[in-house]
Parts: C-alpha cells; structure tokens; sequence
C-alpha cells in the first residue's frame, strides 16, 4: 500500500530504503549481542568480577565498565583519594598569593569518570542511602552533577576498600556509609 499523496515511484523507493534500515538494524543489534556475551565472558571470568557485580543497579555494562577503568593493579592506587581524583570525583583547589579557590576537576581519565557517574546516578535510585546522599546535598543547594559527585566520592571510598580488600559489597557489612554522609 502506497502513502496517500506519493507516486509509485516515491513509494517503491521508501519502501527500498525502510527495508535497507531494517536489514542494518537487525544486523548492529545481532553485532550488539555478540559483544554483550564476549563482554560478559570476561567479565564473568574475571577475578574482580564479584567485587563489581555486588554494587547496587550496577548491572553488566556498568560493573565491567568499571573494573575495566580500575584495572587490577592495586598498588596504581594506593588510597582511595587517587582514585576520586583520577576519577574527577574530588574537587581541585587553586590558589594564587592569599586567594584559595576550591573548583571542578577537569583533569582526570573521562573514561573512569563516566563509568563512576553513570554508576553513581544509578545507584541511587536502588539504594536507600545513596538516595539519602543525593538528597542531602540537594537540600544543601548543590545542583544535581555537584549532589552526583558528592555521592560519587561516597561511593569511591566504598569501592575503593571493596576492590582494596578483595571482597564484595555487602550493606550489612559497610554499616560504616550510614555514618559516612557526605
């Protein structure tokens, strides 16, 4: 059936091009798929894989996405505050004669920081107390990127000791974060 007010011309040829987009949307989500089961092969082969896989609404993409920018070498970070800096989670301080200014981090790996913010900005919607972080720094007067690496920091010193410690994140076993609001 053709589109009311196209030639037969016109119809034949959306008709060539709508099956062309179908054809290459069937062939990048069968490529997607493929991937998604290469990725969680490694993933799931990884030693550090349970570390990640414990964090709440962290999910396949974010949790190996994570480990993948962390990498395995402990000593790359030897406290938690390298990683929040590497990750762009801890502020900057600029300071010129008497004058100290305390600003967004720009230099840091992209990479890691998207991996931590995205995770961060899920994570608070499948867990009460990082909701709690959020909320209380956008009662503070933070806008939500400042509330998000507020909780991302947070979140950095919990993966950290994770990772740090080789064991998964347990709620019950990181009471401390109640204590620890940011």
């Amino acid at each position: 059936m053709r589109p009311p007010g196209s030639s037969p011309v016109e119809a034949e040829a959306r008709g060539q091009i709508t099956t062309a987009l179908v054809t290459t949307i069937e062939t990048l989500t069968a490529e997607i798929t493929r991937i998604e089961a290469q990725i969680r092969k490694l993933f799931d082969a990884h030693p550090d894989q349970k570390i990640f896989a414990s964090l709440p609404r962290s999910g396949m993409v974010w949790a190996a996405t994570l480990l993948a920018e962390i990498g395995d070498c402990r000593e790359r970070f030897p406290s938690d505050d390298a990683l929040a800096a590497l990750a762009g989670a801890s502020p900057s301080t600029r300071q010129s004669g008497k004058r100290e200014q305390t600003v967004f981090r720009w230099s840091c790996n992209k990479k890691l920081r998207r991996a931590v913010m995205d995770f961060v900005n899920g994570s608070r919607f499948g867990d009460e107390w990082a909701m709690q972080v959020y909320q209380r720094a956008i009662t503070r007067g933070c806008r939500h990127p400042h509330a998000i690496r507020i909780l991302a920091r947070a979140w950095i010193r919990i993966i950290w000791r994770c990772w740090h410690d080789e064991i998964p994140f347990s709620p019950q076993l990181h009471e401390s974060r109640k204590l620890s609001a940011a």
